[in-house]
């Protein structure tokens, strides 16, 4: 099914649902060209210094925190319900152990405007051109948030990633199992 292009807020609804329920899939690549995805379910869109961009965040333990940093850009991917088997398990399992493309049956395709690729069988795709990135500081947060999400510290740093393109499915919102 060929993807149709979309501004970046056009699925705007339809992307935040999806990933405070199930997950959204980031993916990115290092410089051994190899592609990884994992799961995220913090992160938004919006402006930032007059441009589209979508925060997401990733913990310094995590697979894809050291192919962001090389990469320079990611894909945020939004998955049908039928992919949340995938989902979970690309969100528990890590790529130093794990080629989750391929176990999972996932394509990862060529991106138009970034290295990193995007899941193909994801419906909804933003490539984004990491622009800043900042590390959360734990006397900064709130204490209910700091001893809720970070007990063992492991702080997430945040990606601020411009938005250079969307595009989607035709049918992408009724194949969502949340409509916007």
């Amino acid at each position: 099914m060929e993807k149709v292009e979309a501004g970046w807020m056009d699925y705007f609804a339809e992307t935040m649902a999806v990933m405070r329920n199930e997950g959204l899939l980031l993916a990115s690549v290092g410089k051994d060209r190899r592609p990884n995805v994992m799961t995220i379910g913090w992160g938004t869109l919006g402006s930032v210094w007059g441009r589209p961009v979508f925060l997401v965040l990733v913990r310094p333990s995590r697979f894809t925190y050291g192919l962001l940093e090389q990469a320079g850009d990611f894909t945020v991917n939004v998955p049908p319900a039928s992919l949340a088997e995938t989902v979970a398990f690309c969100g528990m399992a890590s790529g130093r152990q794990h080629d989750k493309f391929r176990e999972k049956g996932l394509t990862a395709s060529a991106g138009k405007r970034v290295r990193s690729p995007i899941v193909k069988e994801c419906v909804i795709h933003y490539e984004c051109r990491t622009i800043h990135r900042n590390d959360v500081v734990a006397e900064a947060l709130a204490p209910d948030i700091r001893s809720g999400s970070y007990p063992k510290g492991d702080l997430h740093r945040v990606y601020f990633g411009e938005v250079l393109a969307v595009y989607a499915d035709p049918d992408a919102r009724e194949r969502l199992s949340v409509k916007g």
